[in-house]
Parts: structure tokens; sequence; C-alpha cells
């Protein structure tokens, strides 16, 4: 149709169509620019925007779990710890129950010389086997049983771990001084402290299975929270294609509809002009 016509000008009507279009594409590219992102809403792209917020999910998840194994790993160190001051209490009085042993060269002034040590030790253990805690949560008295610790993203039981730390006091230890069920260990004597000597010796070997135990559990947790950071990588890195804008490629594309937006602006007036044409003919 001729562009000679007063009341419709096709020519303005397609050139604000095209300057409405490339308005549209400078605002999203203006959006898309200032915030980093190519998918902000679901209108952006439902597809991604569903898949990136379940790799987002993921990624939190890893890294609270990073968080979590990182915790577990402070935990079991200040139970192994408390558990290497406990065996170093354990030599000492094993050295006790040697020394009271040999009858021969001790009297009954060395051996309650021997016996007060020996006393003080087994206090001692059990102040550390009753205050060791992680927060309010006691580790050595015997209470820390089956403590599960969230090391993934999911609901799984493949992704927690379960963690035993055995009681330390001098009770559960079989080396306490005053009658808990069991034989009272002191190193008054000499036919005492060699009936020491045997049950402090399986002490020192049962605290060396706790700390064993321990140590397990610490370096399984290390093991979890490096794999989990790479992991968390990867799926940062997954999201970031998807949701993350290429600058460069949307500058470029921003600086093309800048250009449109002026010729077509000037199109449009010149476009607005051409009815005036018209006055010619009459």
């Amino acid at each position: 149709m001729s562009s000679l016509v007063v009341n419709t000008n096709l020519s303005a009507i397609e050139a604000t169509n095209n300057l409405n279009m490339t308005d549209t594409n400078m605002t999203k590219a203006i959006s898309e620019l200032s915030s980093g992102l190519q998918i902000q809403t679901a209108a952006d792209g439902p597809a991604a925007y569903v898949q990136s917020q379940a790799l987002q999910s993921q990624q939190n998840g890893y890294q609270q779990a990073i968080s979590n194994a990182q915790d577990g790993v402070s935990l079991v160190q200040t139970a192994s710890g408390a558990l290497n001051q406990i065996s170093s209490i354990l030599q000492t009085m094993n050295q006790l129950a040697i020394s009271s042993s040999n009858g021969a060269t001790n009297d009954s002034t060395s051996l309650a010389a021997n016996e007060k040590e020996f006393t003080a030790l087994q206090s001692t253990i059990d102040q550390i086997a009753s205050t060791t805690s992680f927060g309010t949560t006691n580790l050595l008295d015997g209470t820390f049983s089956n403590q599960d610790l969230q090391v993934g993203a999911f609901n799984a039981t493949s992704q927690q771990i379960s963690v035993t730390i055995g009681g330390a006091s001098t009770g559960a230890l079989g080396v306490a001084g005053t009658s808990t069920g069991g034989t009272v260990v002191g190193v008054g004597s000499q036919a005492s402290a060699q009936a020491a000597i045997t049950a402090v010796q399986s002490a020192i070997t049962s605290v060396d299975s706790i700390e064993a135990s321990v140590g397990a559990v610490q370096n399984e947790l290390g093991a979890i929270a490096a794999n989990l950071t790479v992991g968390a990588q990867n799926l940062s890195a997954a999201n970031s294609q998807l949701v993350d804008v290429n600058m460069a490629q949307e500058m470029t594309t921003y600086s093309t509809d800048q250009i449109l937006m002026q010729t077509g602006t000037a199109m449009l007036s010149q476009a607005q002009q051409a009815p005036s044409l018209v006055e010619k003919l009459i």
C-alpha cells in the first residue's frame, strides 16, 4: 500500500513496532547486565529456572553439610585432646602402681604418698570425663552414643554418620578408687598395687581403642568435607552456566540495540512526516 495516505501511516506503525521491540530488548539487556543473571524469574525460562533452583538447593545443602562435617571434626578433636590427657594420667598411674608393687623398697610412708597421688589422678580423670563437652553435650561420660552427623544434602542414611565415644571415667575404665560395682583400685599396699598394674594397663588399652575410633571418625569427616567442597564447586559452576549472563555477548547485544533505538527513532520521525507530502499534490 502507498504511504501517501493521511488516515493510516503504515510506515510509522511499522517503525513504532520495531522501536517497541528494540526497547524491550534494551530493557532486558539492561536488566541482565545490571544483575549479571540471564535467568532471574521463571518467566525468563521455566525449565532453566526450576533446574537452577534445584541446583542452588543442593549447593546450599552441600555448604551446610561441609559446616556440619567441620563441626564434627571439632567435636572429635575436643574428645581426642581430653583422651590424650587421660592416657597421660594413666601412664603416670601405671608407674605409681609398679613403684608400689616393689615391696622390698617401700615402707608405709612411701606407699601412702603413692596412694595419695594415685587417688588425685583418679579424681582428675573423673573430672576430665565429666566436664569434657562440645557446647552442652558431654563427650566422655558414657552418654555420647549413636549420635548422628548430617554430612550430606539429603535425608539418606548414606549421608549420615553415627558417632559413639566410649566413656572414659575411672568407673568405665575399671580403675575407680571407690566402689562402683567393681574392684576398688589403689596402690596403698603391695598386693593392691600389683592388682592395680593389670587394671591400669587394661584402662590404657581401652583409652587407646577409644582414641583410635575417634581418630578414624575425624579422618572420615575430613575426607567427606573435602569431597563435598569439590561437589559444591561443581554445582556452583553448573548453576552459573544456567543463570549467569555472558557479559561480553550481552554488552554487544546492548550496543546493537542502542544503535537500533537511535536509528528507529530517526526513522519514526521521518515516517511521521510522510503524510505531509500529500499537501504537495493539492
